[in-house]
């Protein structure tokens, strides 16, 4: 048997599936690409999770494209996180090109232009549906990861939230929050002692601090009410496709912080709200996450710990996690490890640590006899990408260098206009793009403080009357005291008797 047909069998067989699938491209050996070698992509195992990587363009994002538009087609909604903006295009169909049109002949597929339905969704001030949580909803142990607190810290944060239980505070933004953590050491501090023990005015500040960091990069946009549904992230058309939902976060790249508060909220969420599948034949869900680096960047080790537990549970809730980024080395080890479909674009080998950064992610893919994996790292051109994934069975697929299809919809973004449009459409941004600020721990210790600072002006103003009533009845009696002695004297039979008697002796 030849090279190159002992190499279509190995394709054919390790990408053979029973069940429904996405045709991502076809597989390619010394330059040439095998059209009858097609790359397939089980729905059944999307939820174990990827990694599309590569250098800055190599066509990660249309890679992104392609997955979600054939996802949609097969009735799996999908979540990318756009850092770019450039993924609106999807909402359209693409123009066509002559390129497109052969690079399809060669993989053996016909390309049929098509847009996907989207939902445009908003972190920010950006046009979209508004995304927010309350700091309730998040709770004090996820909270405490997320502002980085010390084990004395997330205690203290700990008793905040049972105070704010047993008395029926909502905890909705951060200025509940800081609120209350103000008032535990102030107006409240006898209460907290008396009932929760003495809280440090130097950790509740520290914690303060932490919170005011949030909100300067955005955080006090992003918690409060309403919440956002996360069930409204798996609608489905009439036409049975799969909504695209789009979160535009281009004007957050540089705020970290507020990006991996808003995923490990999200996640965490869906966590707890999808009820248990197991091994189905498609997702719930798929979630791409592009420039993946950020939701790691300046994250503790407690938070890094929170993100690896959740990717590991949440696949039995038919939820599939993709991170979209430069380098395998951005995403940490232990997370690395759990990703089961492996998109790799080309990578750059200007430098020592480049060769380094090579070396490290071909160790990552299955060894393979056709390839030198090292280099085709190198060689690969734009478009194309080694893949590895798993089969329906959760094995390995042999290691294929992949001339990938074009996208159905169109590679470019979305104008003003035509963003405008798909908003007005939106059935989700009346639910959700309200103004709601209902009493909450804020209003109710406010009313606590005001009232307890009149209680206190009463005993006041009633022990200043005490005072003034008891030096009036003193004064009353010092100068009633005199008078009654002169009428006790004028009075007394003695006197009567003596004034008699001078009275008989004057009128002998």
């Amino acid at each position: 048997m030849e090279r190159s047909e002992e190499f279509i069998q190995s394709i054919q067989n390790g990408y053979n599936t029973k069940g429904d699938s996405i045709v991502i491209g076809a597989a390619m050996l010394d330059g040439e690409t095998f059209s009858d070698a097609q790359v397939k992509i089980p729905l059944k195992t999307l939820n174990r999770h990827g990694l599309i990587a590569g250098a800055t363009g190599t066509g990660k994002t249309k890679t992104l494209q392609i997955l979600a538009e054939n996802l949609s087609e097969k009735g799996i909604p999908v979540l990318m996180m756009d850092l770019k903006g450039d993924l609106s295009g999807i909402a359209k169909p693409s123009p066509g090109h002559e390129k497109i049109t052969a690079r399809h002949n060669l993989i053996g597929i016909n390309f049929t232009p098509q847009a996907s339905p989207v939902e445009i969704l908003s972190l920010s001030e950006q046009k979209g549906v508004k995304l927010k949580a309350t700091v309730s909803e998040f709770g004090p142990v996820l909270l405490s990861r997320i502002l980085d607190l010390t084990e004395t810290q997330t205690g203290i944060l700990s008793i905040v939230f049972k105070y704010c239980d047993d008395n029926m505070l909502p905890l909705l933004d951060l200025k509940d929050l800081k609120k209350i953590i103000f008032y535990a050491t102030e107006d409240g501090k006898e209460e907290f002692q008396e009932n929760y023990g003495s809280m440090s005015k130097s950790s509740t500040g520290a914690i303060l601090r932490k919170i005011v960091a949030l909100e300067q990069q955005g955080g006090d946009r992003f918690f409060g009410e309403p919440s956002f549904e996360v069930n409204d992230l798996v609608r489905i058309t009439p036409e049975g496709k799969g909504y695209v939902n789009i979160i535009r976060l281009n004007d957050i790249q540089d705020k970290p912080k507020l990006f991996s508060t808003f995923m490990l909220s999200l996640l965490a969420e869906i966590y707890s709200t999808f009820p248990e599948k197991g091994d189905s034949e498609a997702p719930e869900l798929i979630l791409f996450i592009d420039e993946a680096h950020l939701i790691f960047k300046e994250a503790s080790d407690a938070l890094l710990d929170q993100i690896e537990s959740i990717i590991k549970l949440i696949r039995s809730k038919g939820i599939g996690i993709y991170f979209v980024t430069q380098n395998p080395t951005d995403v940490p080890k232990e997370i690395l490890s759990q990703l089961g479909l492996k998109i790799q674009h080309s990578l750059r080998a200007f430098t020592a640590n480049d060769r380094k950064a090579i070396k490290l992610t071909a160790e990552n893919y299955p060894i393979s006899k056709f390839y030198d994996t090292k280099s085709v790292l190198t060689s690969l051109g734009i478009g194309e990408a080694l893949i590895s994934a798993l089969d329906e069975k959760g094995r390995p697929t042999p290691l294929a260098a992949t001339m990938l299809r074009a996208p159905m919809s169109r590679m470019d973004i979305l104008s003003n206009s035509e963003i405008d449009e798909l908003i007005k459409r939106s059935s989700l941004i009346s639910k959700y793009n309200i103004d709601i600020d209902r009493e909450s721990a804020y209003e109710i210790l406010n009313k606590k403080i005001e009232q307890a600072q009149k209680e206190e002006l009463k005993d006041k103003a009633k022990k200043e009357r005490q005072v003034v009533e008891r030096t009036t009845s003193r004064s009353s009696r010092r100068r009633s005291d005199p008078q009654s002695a002169i009428i006790k004297v004028l009075t007394s039979a003695t006197f009567i008797r003596g004034v008699m008697s001078i009275l008989n002796k004057a009128f002998k």
